[in-house]
């Protein structure tokens, strides 16, 4: 008896973490409007802009500072510097259960701010490091899940793909579902962070980062089969 193989279907065995992906991308774009908004012009998501803004602030253009960029970069760093290391102490589980591990202790470092912002007005700096280590800890994990056009921090090699591939520039328009999906999670994120900050301050905000990466959490599924 013949096998027939159906090649036109590959198995994605990464595609069921993309509920729990543009989940966490919706929550960087909330976490950047907090960051950038609230704590003096930085970000702690998009690493690009806190290089774009040093260039700035030694220029002397006002309204930015050198050293907060400077913390959310050396934090962000030991974030995905620790990602490596447990992506080698957890080599053998896994890519959902690695994931899900990483976005529990990322709720603990946003919940952790959240109370921090809750209680001082006067520690900026410290959300600045706790925030942008729960950044550079989630992408130092799934930048090593490699699950195509789905960074959850930045978008500019998405658009891109979503231009060049596109119909007019001869392209197929190959997973432009997921692309056009990542754009409006970090848009839909980065305006309700943007409304909070603005009428609550930066708690209430925090928080709801929290609670959406452990929604993130959640949504990664159990299972041999799913991961």
């Amino acid at each position: 008896m013949e096998t027939t193989v159906n090649l036109n279907h590959p198995p994605a065995p990464r595609e069921p973490l993309l509920a729990a992906l543009m989940t966490a991308t919706a929550v960087s774009g909330l976490i950047d409007a907090i960051s950038y908004l609230g704590l003096g012009h930085v970000f702690t998501a998009n690493m690009t802009g806190n290089v774009v803004i040093i260039g700035f602030a030694a220029a002397g253009a006002p309204g930015f500072s050198v050293l907060g960029s400077l913390v959310s970069l050396a934090a962000f760093l030991a974030g995905a510097v620790i990602a490596g290391r447990l992506g080698t102490v957890m080599r053998t589980r896994t890519p959902g259960s690695r994931l899900r591990s990483i976005l529990a202790l990322e709720t603990v470092l946003l919940a952790t701010s959240a109370v921090v912002a809750f209680t001082t007005s006067h520690a900026v700096y410290t959300l600045i490091a706790l925030i942008a280590l729960a950044m550079g800890l989630r992408n130092g994990t799934v930048r090593k899940l490699a699950v195509p056009d789905v960074t959850t921090t930045v978008l500019t090699l998405t658009l891109t793909g979503l231009a060049s591939d596109s119909t007019p520039a001869g392209g197929t328009n190959p997973r432009v579902g997921r692309r056009l999906a990542s754009v409006l999670a970090m848009l839909a994120g980065a305006l309700g962070g943007a409304l909070l900050v603005r009428h609550t301050g930066l708690g209430w905000p925090l928080l709801a980062g929290a609670l959406g990466t452990a929604v993130a959490a959640l949504a990664v599924p159990r299972g041999s089969s799913s991961d």
